[in-house]
């Protein structure tokens, strides 16, 4: 689960495809004739790519489920990630020359957030259900923009509080059960705090700087968190095949490829419809685990879930402005 925020890359799963929009503006390539044919295709496969993408995206959670029932938290993100930091890596061994104390002082800061982010999804993952899960992560993309107002004072349009009030009522839908939060769902709404967190601070640190490295960085950060705890009670690799299978997708589909296909799909998409359609992650995310019999959702689930899907799509939808740059 990877984010990208134009040129700024976060990862995730889950990190970072909206808000580009909030930092940078939007800039028109001119384009020569020559180029005019590969526009004209490109568009066509990189939608079906992105829904790929977010496929994986969903797919994760619900792998991830049984897998982090078999092996400790710490020790699967630990795997994950050393795997998904030594593949990006391998495919670009150059990086490792582009990687020096400035991209330390900016990566290492944002990468720790990314993977306390990803240890609090995963806790939330453990203690309630995959959809429910996916919805509460997606709350960064309400989040992000009033971080962004708090931390650089960017302004907040009306649409965003008009999402902030749907997502409210959806997780409150999801999340209340009489007069009690489940404990799962708290650690969601950390999740998302933290993943907004991390958003705003890719947004005011990393311009200017190589987007590989600096994932390779946050990676290998996240990478280095998830060790500290694993490390904590003795490391224990993957117990059985599921598992591996798990990690290795979570690690190279799920990370390095989703983030080659994301970078190259924003490359030639606006950042705003690369973000409504990696929103759709948390609807693969409930329809997958309903599918496969991992949950059922119920009315109130349903009708929480939509309310936070709207939400994110009314935050991430392009005024007629931008949709016309």
């Amino acid at each position: 689960m990877f984010r990208v925020v134009f040129g700024v890359t976060s990862i995730g799963g889950r990190f970072g495809q909206c808000t580009d929009w909030y930092f940078r503006r939007w800039q028109r390539t001119p384009r020569t004739a020559s180029d005019n044919s590969l526009v004209k295709k490109t568009p066509i496969i990189a939608a079906p790519a992105l829904i790929a993408v977010a496929v994986v995206w969903g797919a994760a959670f619900v792998l991830m489920k049984p897998a982090i029932e078999k092996q400790p938290i710490f020790d699967f993100l630990a795997s994950r990630f050393t795997i998904a930091t030594l593949v990006m890596i391998l495919i670009r061994p150059s990086v490792l020359k582009k990687i020096n104390r400035d991209m330390l002082k900016v990566g290492v800061p944002v990468g720790a957030l990314l993977g306390l982010g990803y240890v609090t999804q995963t806790i939330a993952l453990q203690e309630t259900t995959a959809a429910i899960t996916g919805f509460l992560t997606g709350l960064y993309v309400v989040l992000t923009p009033i971080f962004a107002w708090l931390a650089v004072k960017q302004k907040i349009a009306r649409k965003v509080w008009f999402g902030v009030a749907l997502a409210t009522a959806g997780l409150a839908l999801i999340s209340i059960n009489g007069v009690s939060i489940e404990v799962g769902q708290i650690w969601g709404v950390v999740c998302a705090i933290l993943f907004a967190a991390h958003i705003v601070g890719l947004g005011a640190w990393s311009p200017g700087r190589d987007a590989y490295a600096l994932t390779v960085t946050q990676l290998g950060t996240s990478a280095v968190v998830c060790w500290f705890g694993a490390l904590g009670d003795g490391y224990q690799a993957p117990p059985s095949g599921d598992v591996w299978f798990a990690v290795l997708f979570t690690a190279v589909l799920a990370t390095a490829v989703a983030f080659f296909v994301q970078t190259w799909a924003q490359g030639i998409m606006d950042a705003s419809r690369v973000a409504i359609i990696l929103t759709s992650e948390v609807v693969f995310a409930a329809l997958i685990s309903v599918l496969v019999g991992q949950e059922v959702l119920t009315p109130k689930t349903l009708v929480g879930g939509a309310l936070m899907v709207v939400a994110m799509l009314v935050v991430e939808w392009p005024s007629r402005r931008k949709a016309l740059i």
